[in-house]
């Protein structure tokens, strides 16, 4: 009886390695555009992996997102510290995601959909007609899309004497972007607006 016993546990011990040491995990779900409320048809879809103890970034496949926005990755099950899913179309706010090995089961798949809109712009002129040395200019962004790596600052921005400019800033289509602005010291302020239709520029001016 003891034999067998043991004999079992041996069985279990090596049926439990075999379990540990093969299958694969699925990674899938949707990528969406946001802003045409459709699947990201034609975006560049990539997985990485990143080893324990290391910041390398290994690239293990690379799909095209088809019409409906479905993907799914099959990778071997392998002990890492995580994946990292990359989408990029031009045009559009780009995606990453992080998925750490420990939120993955080889039982059943790991669902991650992910959204993003289209890019549109907005070209702000400053200009004053009448300048001085001592003249100061602000402005803050009222509305508009924050946070990117080519997203305009939030916070106030200041302009001393003469001034003449004109950049670009970049939002979400079909939005809207504002900002506050003043001359400090006068009583010229106010506020201007320009609505983003995708993939264009719209214009926000102040000439004073």
């Amino acid at each position: 009886m003891e034999r067998l016993a043991s004999l079992l546990f041996v069985v279990f011990l090596l049926t439990s390695a075999c379990e540990k040491g093969t299958g694969s995990f699925v990674i899938k779900g949707t990528i969406t555009d946001n802003t045409f409320a459709t699947g990201l048809a034609g975006a560049e879809l990539k997985i990485y992996k990143v080893p324990i103890g290391t910041s390398e970034e290994i690239l293990m496949e690379v799909l095209t997102v088809p019409a409906n926005g479905n993907y799914e990755f099959n990778i071997p099950r392998d002990k890492i510290e995580r994946y990292i899913l990359k989408v990029f179309k031009t045009n559009y706010f780009p995606i990453e995601k992080d998925i750490y090995y420990s939120e993955l089961s080889i039982k059943e798949p790991k669902v991650v959909n992910l959204n993003t809109d289209a890019m549109a712009w907005v070209k702000i002129h400053f200009k004053n007609n009448n300048p001085s040395n001592l003249d100061h200019f602000r402005y803050i962004k009222q509305e508009g899309f924050a946070g990117c790596e080519t997203c305009c600052p939030s916070t106030a921005q200041d302009f001393y004497g003469p001034l003449d400019t004109t950049f670009y800033c970049v939002n979400k289509g079909n939005s809207n972007y504002s900002i506050l602005y003043w001359e400090l010291d006068t009583p010229n302020s106010g506020t201007k607006s320009a609505y983003t239709t995708p993939f264009d520029t719209a214009q926000i001016e102040v000439l004073y």
